[in-house]
């Protein structure tokens, strides 16, 4: 099963809508891995280093860091932009398919945006 890193402004409704869901997903919070006040770029380096696809509202610096970093040959996990405007339920739901339904290393270099279509 996928586990995922959260950003540190990541929902935490939906966070603990999926760990009531679904009691088996994974997501480490960034700050309960220290990762608290860090820049994007070191948030994209723990995830690779881990191998876990990042969960983020951030579209407007992550993603062109996600891609800085593809363009370097630099590895990167994945990373799962979701809108803040994407209905909490409907984020639980792809969260807890995309963690069900993936196998290790599918999203790597890869940005997606939720909800899934």
């Amino acid at each position: 099963m996928l586990a995922f890193l959260a950003d540190e402004n990541f929902n935490n409704d939906i966070l603990r809508g999926v760990a009531r869901r679904d009691a088996e997903v994974v997501i480490v919070r960034a700050q309960d891995v220290g990762l608290s006040g860090v820049d994007d770029p070191t948030i994209l380096a723990w995830a690779a280093e881990q191998k876990m696809p990042l969960l983020t509202h951030d579209v407007s610096t992550m993603t062109r860091y996600a891609y800085q970093r593809v363009a370097r040959g630099l590895p990167m996990p994945g990373v799962f932009e979701v809108s803040r405007l994407v209905p909490i339920r409907q984020a639980i739901d792809d969260i807890i398919l995309l963690a069900r339904c993936s196998v290790a290393n599918e999203w790597t270099g890869m940005v997606m945006y939720l909800p899934l279509r």
